[in-house]
């Protein structure tokens, strides 16, 4: 987010006028705590480890190669 608002803390409410309060309205995404963009990216690793290493999987088959560096990010 670069568009910062021009009015005080109005708590949900938009006012006229304002350019952030027209994206949110022309629908851009809000902005979000760094708690929910953290759960949201280990709830992503975590089905990535899983799908890598579930039976059947690539390091399964063994297509990770003779050392398997998944998750070495």
């Amino acid at each position: 987010m670069r568009t910062k608002h021009s009015h005080k803390p109005n708590f949900g409410r938009r006012v006229e006028g304002c350019p952030r309060c027209a994206e949110l309205a022309a629908g851009a995404e809000p902005v979000q705590s760094w708690r929910t963009r953290t759960d949201r990216n280990e709830g992503i690793q975590q089905r990535a480890q899983q799908e890598h290493f579930a039976p059947g999987g690539p390091h399964a088959r063994g297509a990770c190669g003779p050392v398997c560096t998944f998750g070495d990010w």
